[in-house]
């Protein structure tokens, strides 16, 4: 399905998409022809780029959904961009389940594992863990480093908290309750602010990073996921899952201004670099969705391989 017409930049692009159940990172055009895939370990989930771009890594979960009960795997693949090829596999050793990741000015790895739960950092030149750290609480999800990089934020979606680990001590200097079944993290570029979505609880929480205290709440629709900030920061785009849709909010009033209604429950939203163009991956149905920022509206909709399962979304 095309709705609005493509312009040419935006032809140009490139997509990996994480195909969940497939166990493959997938690459497409926007317009949704598929050009090469990777394998990768059973059920990969986040991705998150080094520094300079040249790598992908993507976290091997072992399991569908990270309610489900399981051992699971113990890998991150890394994919060489420009060659669309694999270029290694990093072990986790006994630290399984791998999920969210963000990446250091270092070029380490920070990635959340929910078995045991924790949060590792991983060298992914050596290919080896070189610490773990507590997270404080029950089912580590997603991952953003603090201001000036020297704490990380987890959302510990099990315990309903932000739980912020000093990188250097080690220690969790704070367990910040949100509300239920925390998910993703935004802050902004002055470091004061951080969005945190709150997918039980129907909300954005507005945590100030001096007090760490939510100051103020969003209602947004259903089952709130991931989350940006607009370029100007004067508004915050979501996927919300259980009401199959994307919200915009209105960062000085905290209101939700407007939703687009979605062909089934997005589990991931990514941005293209220029913030005009969002992807959502509808696992369930095996499609993509390409959303125009400024218009708010549906630009495509387009299908990956049958049960393929799309989930994050990285533009190339």
């Amino acid at each position: 399905m095309c709705v609005l017409p493509a312009i040419s930049l935006f032809a140009q692009s490139t997509l990996a998409v994480v195909e969940k159940k497939a166990g493959k990172v997938g690459f497409y055009t926007v317009e949704g022809k598929r050009t090469g895939e990777v394998q990768t370990g059973a059920f990969p989930h986040e991705t998150v780029f080094s520094p300079d771009r040249r790598f992908l890594y993507v976290t091997d979960n072992g399991m569908l959904w990270m309610t489900d009960k399981g051992e699971g795997g113990n890998t991150i693949t890394i994919i060489d961009v420009a060659a669309r090829k694999k270029a290694g596999t990093i072990d986790l050793g006994n630290n399984r389940r791998p999920h969210g990741m963000a990446v250091l000015p270092t070029g380490e790895l920070l990635v959340t594992i929910e078995n045991p739960y924790g949060l590792l950092r991983v060298d992914p030149v050596a290919r080896k863990v070189v610490r773990k750290y507590e997270v404080g609480g029950e089912s580590p999800h997603m991952v953003m480093l603090g201001p000036g990089a020297t704490t990380a934020w987890v959302s510990v979606s099990g315990s309903g908290l932000v739980s912020i680990v000093d990188l250097a001590s080690g220690a969790i200097s704070t367990r910040l309750p949100t509300g239920g079944n925390t998910q993703g993290c935004v802050m902004t570029r002055d470091g004061k602010r951080v969005y945190v979505t709150n997918s039980q609880s129907n909300n954005i929480s507005i945590v100030n990073t001096q007090s760490r205290k939510v100051e103020r709440e969003i209602a947004t629709g259903a089952g709130p996921n991931r989350i940006f900030l607009s370029p100007d920061e004067k508004t915050l785009l979501y996927s919300f899952q259980a009401g199959a849709g994307m919200g915009f909010a209105d960062v000085a009033t905290a209101k939700e201004t407007a939703r687009i209604a979605l062909p089934g429950p997005p589990l991931s939203l990514n941005l293209s670099r220029d913030a005009q163009t969002a992807f959502l991956g509808i696992q369930d149905s095996d499609k993509i969705v390409v959303i125009s920022v400024p218009q708010r509206k549906i630009m495509r909709v387009f299908d990956t391989p049958p049960n393929s399962g799309p989930d994050s979304i990285e533009p190339l």
